[in-house]
C-alpha cells in the first residue's frame, strides 16, 4: 500500500486510494473512522437530479419511437423516502410507470451519469460538519475517513470545502459505481485495512479506542465486522427505521449530534 506525505497545497490520493497526513498521531487513544456520503456530504439533490433525468431521457427515446409513456415524475420527498426506506432501485422505476424493458434503459441510464461532474457540484456539505470535525480534532480524536466513494470526488470535495486537513487518513475506492452499489463487503475490507494501521499507529493499543460513523446498512455491518461500536446517521440515505434493524451502538440525527455524544463519553471515561 503506497503512503504518500502532502503538503498543504497539494494533496494527491495513490493508488489504491490511500492517503496519510504528515501527522502520526502516536500519543491519540480514541479513533474516529468516519464514512463520507451522509455524515460528511449530503447527496440527496444529486441521486433526485440523476432519477428525474434518467426517466426525463428515457421518456424521450420512447417518444422519438413513437411511443408515449405515462409516466409518473416523483416529488424529491418521496423519491428521498424510497431510498432511506432502501426501496430496490426497479421498484423506483415501476411507480414512476416505467415497464419491463423500459426499467431496464432507465437503470443503466442512472449507472451512466450518476457519477458526471453536471451532476457532482449538486452535493452539498452537511450542516454543522466544519464544526463537528473541528471539535472531534480539539479533542484529540483522530480522524479517518473510510469511503466507497471514488477518492477523486472525495479529495476534490474536501479540498474545495477546505476538510482535508481534519483527517489523518482517507481510505477510498478506485471504483466510481462503488458508492452507489454501495456493497456491505467492500466496506468492510476498507474499514479493516484503516484499522490495521490505527493499530499499528497508536502508543498502547490496550488503551486505544474506535468508533465507527456511517449512514447506511454497510457502515455498521462493516464496524460489527471489525468488533467496534457503530454510530448510524439518520441525515443519510437510510432511515431510522431501517437502520435499526442492524442494531448499530447508537442512533443519532447527524454528525453534530454523534460529536456530542462523543465528547461527552470521552469527559466521562476520563
Amino acid at each position: 500500500m503506497a503512503k504518500t506525505a502532502v503538503s498543504s497545497s497539494e494533496q494527491p490520493y495513490p493508488n489504491p486510494c490511500f492517503y496519510r497526513s504528515d501527522a502520526q498521531h502516536r500519543s491519540v487513544q480514541t479513533t474516529v473512522f468516519c464514512d463520507f456520503d451522509g455524515p460528511i456530504v449530503d447527496v440527496s439533490d444529486r441521486y433526485y437530479s440523476t432519477y428525474q433525468q434518467g426517466l426525463s431521457e428515457v421518456k424521450s427515446i420512447y417518444e422519438a419511437e413513437g411511443e408515449i409513456l405515462p409516466l409518473v415524475m416523483l416529488s424529491k420527498a418521496q423519491f428521498w423516502q424510497m431510498k432511506q426506506e432502501r426501496t430496490p432501485d426497479p421498484e423506483i422505476a415501476l411507480r414512476s410507470g416505467l415497464r419491463g424493458q423500459q426499467i431496464e434503459r432507465f437503470l443503466q441510464r442512472v449507472r451512466q451519469i450518476v457519477n458526471q461532474p453536471d451532476l457532482l457540484h449538486r452535493d452539498q456539505l452537511q450542516p454543522g460538519v466544519r464544526w463537528a470535525l473541528s471539535l472531534l480534532q480539539a479533542r484529540g480524536m483522530r480522524l479517518v475517513l473510510v469511503t466507497l466513494r471514488c477518492q477523486q470526488q472525495a479529495e476534490s470535495i474536501l479540498q474545495h470545502y477546505g476538510l482535508i486537513q481534519f483527517f489523518s487518513e482517507i481510505y477510498g475506492s478506485d471504483n466510481q459505481q462503488a458508492a452507489y452499489f454501495n456493497q456491505a463487503d467492500h466496506k468492510t475490507q476498507l474499514l479493516k485495512t484503516a484499522i490495521a494501521s490505527w493499530q499499528s499507529s497508536v502508543r498502547f493499543p490496550e488503551a486505544a479506542s474506535a468508533w465507527m460513523i456511517g449512514d447506511t446498512e454497510a457502515d455498521i455491518l462493516a464496524g460489527q465486522a471489525t468488533d467496534i461500536p457503530t454510530i448510524a446517521l439518520t441525515c443519510g440515505i437510510r432511515s431510522q427505521n431501517y437502520l435499526q434493524r442492524f442494531q448499530p451502538t447508537h442512533i443519532h440525527a447527524d454528525l453534530v449530534a454523534a460529536t456530542h455524544y462523543l465528547v461527552k463519553t470521552q469527559a466521562i471515561a476520563a
